[in-house]
């Protein structure tokens, strides 16, 4: 058993029984909409592709190319990201990641061909590389620690429900406006929101709607700043030690494997129902729904389960992976789809396998616990190139297996198989969850 974790949640539930506000679900409702922003923005190319694969002349290669260019500067960005979010902070960086990688969105509507196409895809990656470290950020400063796990899942779902609340709409659009109006549309919903969480959000020592009992409920829990903490001068030895450090290089892999699984969805998902199963475009809008409902199930699970487990155990091993290893065994089922008949069969199987993929989403939890004090967007920002060098690879490997092969049969494999490996890092590499130490050099902190 963890003795600090347990500790603090007690401590937690006894400021928890004075009355208290709850500004910090207001928070939480900024970073769940702006997260379904970002996935929409991400993923509407998986919806606009066959329309705009006809209008452009593009393969199935190449588009796997196009989907794959997007997450090339967005790893790339990760790290400076980070850095930048430990410089300027939540507030400043995310709406400044917000309005361009809209902006960028909207510039896909006018994209002529593939030059066009590809930078705005390179764009937008680079615009929306700091939006899971600022959530990871906000969530370990608003929340304490035996709520992160439910905080993560509450905007982590937003990856998921945007798809599937909109997805009949998105459809609706294109089919009948084009693909251009789907991209415009999507980019100027984003930049109205951007505006709304310049106006909303704020720091905990900054709110004034925060009452003291739900700051002391926040502080005994391990989270809240006053503004005036030491931060941490970015160093490449800083990056060296994180990464030798095992919980880094586990839970990394371990979140590979998931995003493997979710970039299949997030883009080539419409794509196999439509060729592969052989469904009309406007009923594959239908199905795809319910996937991504059952991965917000899953997500919410995830989060649900592991802060029971944290709660009742006091260990933040077993609460935190243990649901990612069984929604890793749960993905890796996505393989049997490839020996069924029925359509509905396979949207069962597709919903089970997705809904193991959404417990996953508990690794940004992990993170939020284990980085290093001072160090929050930087770690998160590492982190997140590792996990998604999976976004680059997958739609790369899978354009390439359905381009050679002609069908999906080794896209299945490839996928499960990648869950297996997170398993693998989840049991065998990661070791305790608990906060990172560094070795920091004297002068490398200063004090805001």
């Amino acid at each position: 058993m963890n003795t600090y974790s347990h500790n603090r949640v007690a401590t937690a539930e006894a400021v928890a029984a004075v009355p208290r506000s709850r500004r910090r679900l207001g928070i939480l409702t900024l970073l769940a909409a702006g997260t379904m922003i970002n996935y929409l923005d991400r993923t509407v190319l998986g919806i606009a592709a066959p329309q705009l694969m006809q209008d452009l002349g593009i393969g199935a290669a190449l588009m796997g190319v196009m989907f794959s260019a997007f997450a090339w500067t967005y790893a790339l960005a990760q790290i400076p990201g980070g850095m930048f979010l430990d410089r300027f902070g939540n507030k400043v960086t995310y709406f400044l990641a917000l309005s361009f990688w809209s902006l960028f969105t909207l510039l896909h509507g006018f994209a002529i061909g593939l030059k066009t196409l590809l930078l705005c895809r390179f764009g937008l990656g680079m615009s929306e590389a700091p939006c899971f470290p600022v959530n990871s950020r906000v969530v370990s400063t608003w929340f304490p620690q035996h709520e992160r796990a439910r905080a993560t899942a509450v905007y982590t779902v937003g990856e998921y429900l945007g798809l599937a609340c909109f997805a009949p709409l998105l459809f609706w659009i294109m089919d009948g406006f084009g693909w251009r109006t789907l991209f415009i549309t999507v980019g100027v919903f984003g930049l109205l929101f951007a505006l709304v969480w310049w106006r909303c959000y704020r720091e905990p020592h900054e709110d004034k709607y925060l009452s003291t009992q739900e700051r002391d409920y926040i502080a005994a829990g391990g989270g809240f700043t006053t503004g005036s903490e030491k931060k941490t001068h970015f160093s490449w030895p800083l990056v060296r030690q994180l990464l030798r450090k095992r919980q880094i290089i586990g839970v990394s892999i371990g979140q590979f494997a998931g995003n493997t699984v979710l970039v299949f969805f997030l883009t080539w998902f419409p794509t196999y129902l439509a060729t592969e199963r052989h469904m009309p475009w406007l009923k594959v809008g239908f199905f795809a729904i319910l996937p991504f409902l059952a991965a917000a199930g899953g997500v919410m699970f995830g989060g649900w389960v592991s802060d029971k487990i944290l709660k009742a155990t006091g260990s933040a091993n077993l609460g935190r992976k243990l649901p990612i290893v069984v929604g890793l065994l749960m993905a890796s089922c996505i393989i049997t789809a490839n020996w069924l008949e029925s359509n509905t069969a396979v949207i069962l199987v597709m919903s089970f396998a997705f809904f193991g993929q959404g417990m996953v989403g508990l690794g940004w939890t992990l993170i939020s616990d284990m980085a290093p004090v001072g160090l929050g967007g930087l770690t998160a920002g590492l982190f997140n190139f590792c996990v998604n060098l999976a976004s680059i690879l997958t739609p790369l490997v899978i354009g390439f297996i359905v381009a050679v092969s002609g069908d999906f049969f080794y896209a299945l494999v490839y996928i499960g198989g990648a869950a297996l490996l997170g398993v693998v890092a989840y049991l065998f590499i990661l070791g305790d969850v608990k906060r990172i130490e560094l070795d920091i050099p004297q002068g490398e902190t200063d004090a805001n």
